[in-house]
């Protein structure tokens, strides 16, 4: 379990601009602390209540509205986990409680308008609340962290089985994540879909973030074409030319390229079809995109903050909103295949009854 911890380690969600800080000129939504209970770890939780979902069909936060199409992908669902928010050096805590009021604002603030809204136009979203492992658990395996991220990862389980038993009714399935959210879906894809009945309802995974072998699924497969389904995807993003000995978890495993969803070793900025920045404007062809050991690396950003981006380095933090109109589009388009597939095997299994 430590090794396989290790090698789907990750580094944080500090993207610049997507801070909870930058949202005052746009769309919020705002927690009732009256409606919140007593801030305590729970053994487990009851997610037949809506409150421990950040995002139900039907009751979509303000700031994930102006995302949503008029007709979404309706026999479709897409189930994402958010990535590390409980991040602060001087939080003592290695999980926040199901019901910690800053925590949520991160949720719905951050993780779902800048990650999550890039699948709103793919069907029925469902993001449940979870008792979060803080950051230090990677680096601190043997002191608490496995500890941490499993009892996380049982809230995570415990959602998606909930989710199955009441809410699926067969639909096919987007599962998406990053960073934290990325390793449980990781573990998902492995208890629910990998070699068993489930798998023909995958879409496809998304879960950037981490690092991944090719042969981490006996039967999920990573997906190396646009169009193709029933696999993952993932992708670590960096700035190019960086200090690789610094980084050396990624070494080995497998990358797509997020701008033309294949292993393309180069796409210029021109094929780049958009980031969506913390002023809520989307930015195209804004980075050439150049695949090197286990990352995706990026040129620095052409938009008008382009300054800040100098700073940085690792870029992980924005491994979705960096691609987030590229990650819309191409989810729209494996949907597309699935339901072309799944027309051919219902024609297929009734020509086989006359």
């Amino acid at each position: 379990m430590k090794h396989q911890i290790l090698s789907l380690l990750f580094v944080g969600f500090l993207f610049f601009g997507c801070s909870v800080q930058n949202t005052k000129n746009h769309p919020t939504t705002s927690i009732n602390k009256s409606k919140i209970g007593l801030n305590i770890l729970l053994d487990s939780i009851d997610y037949s209540s809506d409150k421990n979902w950040a995002v139900l069909p039907g009751n979509y936060p303000d700031n994930l509205k102006e995302y949503t199409v008029q007709n979404p992908q309706d026999s479709i669902d897409v189930f994402y986990i958010y990535p590390t928010l409980l991040v602060s050096k001087k939080d003592k805590r290695w999980n926040v409680p199901i019901d910690d009021s800053i925590q949520r604002n991160k949720v719905l603030n951050v993780a779902v308008r800048f990650q999550a809204s890039a699948w709103a136009s793919s069907g029925n979203l469902y993001v449940p609340y979870y008792q979060q492992a803080h950051i230090r658990s990677y680096t601190n395996l043997d002191n608490g962290g496995t500890k941490a991220l499993l009892f996380a990862y049982s809230d995570v389980k415990a959602a998606f089985e909930y989710y199955l038993k009441h809410y699926n009714h067969g639909h096919g399935i987007i599962m998406a994540g990053h960073s934290q959210g990325s390793t449980h879906v990781s573990y998902l894809l492995r208890d629910f879909f990998d070699g068993k009945p489930l798998q023909k309802q995958l879409v496809a995974a998304y879960i950037p973030g981490v690092g991944l072998d090719r042969n981490q699924y006996k039967t999920i497969s990573f997906m190396e074409h646009p169009d193709q389904i029933g696999g993952f995807v993932t992708w670590n993003t960096f700035k190019k030319k960086f200090d690789k000995s610094k980084y050396r978890w990624f070494k080995g495993k497998v990358v797509i390229n997020p701008i033309t969803w294949d292993t393309t070793s180069i796409a210029k900025r021109e094929l780049h079809k958009g980031f969506l920045y913390s002023n809520g404007k989307m930015y195209k062809n804004s980075f050439d995109t150049h695949i090197a050991d286990g990352v995706i690396w990026i040129s620095t950003p052409h938009f008008p903050y382009r300054y800040i981006a100098f700073l940085m380095r690792n870029y992980h933090s924005g491994d979705v909103n960096l691609f987030w109109e590229d990650i819309s589009e191409n989810s729209l388009l494996r949907i597309k295949s699935y339901r072309t597939n799944q027309k051919s095997f219902y024609y297929v299994k009734e020509g086989n009854t006359n």
